[in-house]
């Protein structure tokens, strides 16, 4: 016998819905650039506000104690990887030093071999050329920069999948249009979106109507040592921090718009302490150091329904447990091939419940490594102390300004990490970390190829624009017997387009310019000027002490050379120098070309 009708419908709302498996979690992750755990209202900071990562904090979990490197590219390194970054053939942050392993598995490619769609949406500062630009370490599509520094932060010319195009507006703005789009076009399947931003790394620049209101503003609460904070750049980092804050802001809300909140994890933490002293805890130390300030950032976590709002998580955690973490959250399968062993743990127990007594947590050092030329040094953290690189010991709970040495109170627990210290360095620090064999840069594996100046060796009188290799470019080139070299490697045989990036003033044209690699050269004659001012300082809200100002710099198609695979020394030069100088220099380009095209004969 049939029901009726209504009493049908009346038994299918009763019953229990159909259950389907979850669908995978989306992920955001944000990282910010030389943003100090103190630069966020939720940590105390009254001199500004930053209502949009508060919030996030709050209806999720603030790690308390979350440690990273004291600068940018190992911090980055240990978050893809989850693995302590002298592991991963990282030592630096420009000239090369910067460049991630290929041996190495990224948290992008745990992702998209899962089925994720992947994409990276800022600074990216693990290497510049391909195999090691993040189009092939896991990432779908990438828009931003390679390198550490950048020198304008307006209109700035941006890195799309490997072409060069112009992009529009503030920098990091235009980064969150460009993530908020990846995220719209892929609502409906799982995503993984990495944004990291720029900021408030120098040069200090940010529209007016974020700096507006600290132009004139009193600093209520200053840095650990007052004396040597720069009001001017203070107070430019703090408008960054909140046109940052407002950038998050925009992009939880294009979750909330798409429907997709419910079901996306998002991170947010920061890759080292504060680009200089300002208000930080009370902390000893700031970008570069070892000390808690340098080393301690913010960390959130929010998975609504997941994660608990509010908690606080007191113990110790690491950049290195990002990757273990993220991947137990969202299920991923293991991996089919061998990995290399991680170094950190999942912290998603203490995430999904945070009860001290629901899981015993085990005690645990976290390691810091900081690299100066051939010297290295070895922080170690657990729950309580800090281990300095001298042998003092210190409780940062009690004692964040690291005033009081506790090394002769607390022997066995200094004798502990000492030895632990040890041990890291012997088990994670290569023999040949200091002094590593030189990595030539990878031609030939993408359509084209750039070689930055950044990446380049100057001889003779030329130098850099600047002190900070990245985003400079060669000037002062005076002498015929001068010359710009890169060391590197074909990867693929093939016909080559060379063109440099230049600007030449009138009076200095009409330059015979040569490019050369081993027995094979190309050469022509420079005769359009190219001389456009000088861009930054005009939008500098404090002085800049490392970044070049920028040019438009225009191609200049030298020639083209045909590559058999191997390594060399590609040789730039100027015959002759008719004016008082060569051009200046950003980059050569090496483009690939299609077999049809016929290559013009090598001189």
């Amino acid at each position: 016998m049939k029901l009726p009708l209504l009493l049908t419908l009346a038994l299918c709302l009763l019953l229990p819905p159909q259950t389907h498996a979850a669908a995978p979690p989306n992920i955001l992750v944000i990282l910010a650039d030389d943003q100090g755990w103190g630069d966020l209202s939720i940590h105390g900071n009254t001199n500004l506000s930053t209502p949009h990562i508060d919030a996030l904090a709050r209806a999720g979990a603030l790690m308390d104690r979350f440690m990273v490197c004291p600068v940018c590219s190992p911090t980055r390194a240990e978050f893809l990887t989850g693995r302590y970054f002298p592991r991963t053939g990282v030592r630096g942050v420009s000239s090369g030093q910067e460049r991630l392993n290929l041996v190495e598995t990224t948290i992008a490619q745990r992702f998209q071999q899962a089925g994720y769609a992947t994409g990276a949406f800022g600074k990216w500062h693990n290497g510049s050329q391909h195999p090691y630009h993040p189009n092939a370490r896991g990432f779908d599509e990438f828009y931003g920069f390679c390198s550490g520094h950048w020198g304008h932060y307006f209109d700035s010319p941006m890195d799309h999948n490997g072409r060069t195009v112009q992009g529009k507006g503030f920098l990091i703005d235009d980064l969150a249009e460009h993530a908020m789009e990846f995220i719209s076009r892929h609502r409906d399947r799982p995503f993984f979106c990495y944004f990291p931003a720029n900021t408030p790394h120098s040069p200090m620049q940010v529209p007016d109507s974020f700096y507006a209101k600290f132009q004139n503003a009193s600093l209520a609460l200053r840095g650990t040592h007052p004396n040597s904070e720069d009001p001017l750049h203070t107070r430019a980092a703090l408008a960054m921090c909140e046109n940052l804050d407002w950038n998050v802001g925009r992009l939880l809300d294009k979750l909330d718009e798409l429907q997709l909140t419910q079901n996306t994890i998002v991170v947010y933490f920061s890759d080292n302490g504060p680009n200089g002293s300002r208000w930080n805890g009370g902390m000893k130390g700031i970008k570069g150091s070892l000390d808690e300030g340098g080393l301690r950032v913010p960390c959130i976590f929010r998975w609504p329904g997941k994660i608990p709002a509010g908690t606080l998580i007191p113990q110790v955690a690491s950049s290195i447990d990002l990757l273990p973490t993220l991947a137990e959250l969202a299920s991923l399968p293991s991996p089919k091939e061998p990995q290399l062993p991680i170094d950190g743990v999942s912290l998603s127990p203490l995430l999904l419940d945070p009860k001290p007594a629901s899981h015993p947590w085990p005690e645990r050092e976290i390691f810091s490594v900081s690299v100066s030329g051939a010297k290295l040094s070895v922080s170690a953290r657990n729950s309580r102390f800090r281990l300095t690189p001298s042998g003092a010991l210190y409780d940062p709970a009690s004692d964040p300004g690291q005033n009081h040495d506790l090394a002769a109170q607390h022997p066995e627990e200094t004798q502990r990490l000492q030895d632990a210290v040890a041990r890291f360095s012997k088990e994670v620090i290569p023999s040949p970390f200091l002094q590593p064999e030189p990595r030539p840069y990878t031609i030939g594996f993408s359509e084209s190829t750039s070689l930055p100046a950044d990446e380049g060796v100057p001889h003779g009188t030329i130098r850099r624009s600047a002190k900070a290799p990245n985003c400079s470019y060669f000037t002062h080139w005076t002498n015929p017997s001068d010359s710009i070299t890169w060391d590197i490697e074909v990867g693929a045989e093939a016909t080559y387009e060379v063109s440099v990036h230049y600007v030449c003033s009138p009076n200095n044209t009409g330059i015979p310019l040569e490019c050369r690699f081993e027995n094979l050269s190309t050469s022509a004659t420079l005769s359009t000027p190219n001389d456009p001012p000088a861009l930054g300082a005009e939008q500098d809200r404090a002085p800049r002490h490392a970044e070049s100002y920028v040019k438009s710099f225009q191609p200049f198609v030298l020639g083209r050379l045909p590559l058999k695979k191997g390594r060399g020394t590609l040789v730039l030069r100027a015959l002759q120098i008719p004016g008082n100088e060569a051009m200046e220099v950003r980059s050569v380009t090496l483009r690939k070309l299609p077999q049809t095209e016929t290559p013009a004969p090598a001189p």
